[in-house]
């Protein structure tokens, strides 16, 4: 296609675009899937949030999904969880305790909250919608102490569990943890020789996580007799999440040229667990940016050569298979961002001149409108937003398209990607 020239579209470009209905996201679906993902290519604006929870209130009323999943920290995410089903704490604290990257702050996840307590109001449990943070307690500055993690494994196993069975003690834990502020030193990020993730205490503390999961797992059905089972499944929370910090912390350590592909891949990994286990309970909602749920590679470039890695919803995907469907959304502006009018031969540009404000868009029948041309990848002006990538369309199952988002919120914060 020539640079900067409108593509030409076949009539057959209708049968491709309909209005953003709910009810219309599962008819572009070969069968309903076990996890749903609705990405974005941009954090924290209002016009995505409120896409996005329009959308995910449907799937919830009218097609049983009992889980809704974002990226945010999985154990800041309990908080949030105790409040929709329980209505544990006030609605501000759990905004401010909740989330992590500054989300809390979002009008659009307030009120998804918000929601969420008012649906579960007065429902039995077996009918409640969870809530589930999918990220690790990682910023992109640094990472959490595992303590956290590693206490709370260790506590519900040691009261379900004979003691001589347990591989140390609280105290023990305690003392090769030493102070939090040596895990979460931000000068690691950038200074490997500032990470304590390769010292002798990270390796004992590697070793020992290590034999609390197996123990968890060998002693399971014990476990799920003697306590409530969603105690089982945090336990099994804090034993992935122990495990990926340490490896995380591990690889923050690293001076090889591949530190931070590993970083990156290591992050994904822990969201594609999380999102595993999720999916173990019963269908559910997930959302995060584009890069974290699409089928192919992802790639970023951070001073130096491309970083590629495997996102969460490949290697969810690869598990799940047709369970698994992944709808990106797209964006035609962000004015108060100076991300304007895309180029006509993108395949932003292509949906821009429609008449629609928002779209639901199949990617199959588009490419087939597109006569088996390729559109030219958009290039984005704002480090912020990330285009489509045109080469993967049909990777895709759908795509949401909002042409502007107005003057929506964005973060100031240091987390998310």
């Amino acid at each position: 296609m020539t640079p900067g020239a409108s593509p030409s579209i076949s009539p057959g470009i209708a049968d491709a675009v309909h209005g953003v209905d709910p009810a219309a996201v599962l008819e572009l679906l070969p069968a309903r899937p076990r996890l749903l993902a609705l990405g974005e290519p941009t954090h924290g604006e209002d016009v995505l949030l409120d896409v996005r929870n329009e959308i995910f209130r449907h799937l919830v009323e009218r097609e049983g999904y009992r889980t809704i999943a974002i990226e945010s920290d999985c154990l800041m995410g309990l908080v949030v969880d105790d409040h929709v089903t329980s209505g544990a704490g006030t609605l501000d604290d759990t905004m401010a305790r909740g989330f992590s990257h500054e989300w809390g702050a979002f009008p659009g996840n307030r009120e998804l909250v918000r929601w969420m307590r008012e649906y579960n109001d007065g429902r039995p449990d077996a009918e409640q919608v969870r809530f589930a943070g999918i990220d690790g307690p990682l910023e992109i500055t640094g990472a959490a102490s595992p303590r956290q993690a590693l206490t709370g494994l260790h506590a519900h196993l040691t009261a379900g569990v004979a003691a001589d069975l347990l591989p140390c003690t609280a105290k023990t834990l305690d003392e090769l943890l030493g102070t939090d502020d040596r895990w979460t030193d931000t000068a690691a990020m950038t200074n490997p020789s500032r990470s304590v993730g390769r010292t002798p205490e990270a390796g004992q503390l590697r070793l020992l996580a290590d034999d609390l999961v197996a123990l968890l797992d060998a002693w399971t059905p014990q476990l799920i007799a003697a306590s409530a089972p969603e105690d089982w499944h945090r336990a099994r929370l804090c034993g992935r999440t122990a495990l990926g910090l340490l490896r995380y912390h591990s690889a923050m350590a690293d001076t090889s040229p591949s530190r931070m592909t590993r970083l990156v891949a290591l992050r994904d990994s822990m969201m594609a667990a999380n999102l595993l286990a999720v999916v173990e309970r019963g269908p559910a909602l997930v959302n995060a940016h584009n890069g974290h749920l699409q089928r192919n590679r992802s790639s970023m470039r951070m001073g130096g050569p491309p970083v590629e890695w495997w996102s969460a919803g490949a290697i969810v995907g690869a598990h799940l298979g047709e369970e698994y469907a992944f709808l990106a959304t797209a964006l035609g502006t962000i004015s108060h961002q100076g991300v304007h009018a895309p180029p006509p031969d993108t395949v932003e540009g292509l949906l821009y001149a429609l008449p629609h404000p928002r779209c639901l868009v199949d990617p199959r029948r588009l490419a087939t409108a597109l006569a088996g041309s390729t559109p030219a990848p958009r290039v984005s002006s704002w480090y912020g937003y990330a285009p489509l990538d045109p080469a993967h369309l049909t990777g895709n199952d759908g795509i949401v398209f909002v042409k502007d988002t107005g003057h929506g919120q964005v973060s100031s914060g240091s987390g998310g990607g």
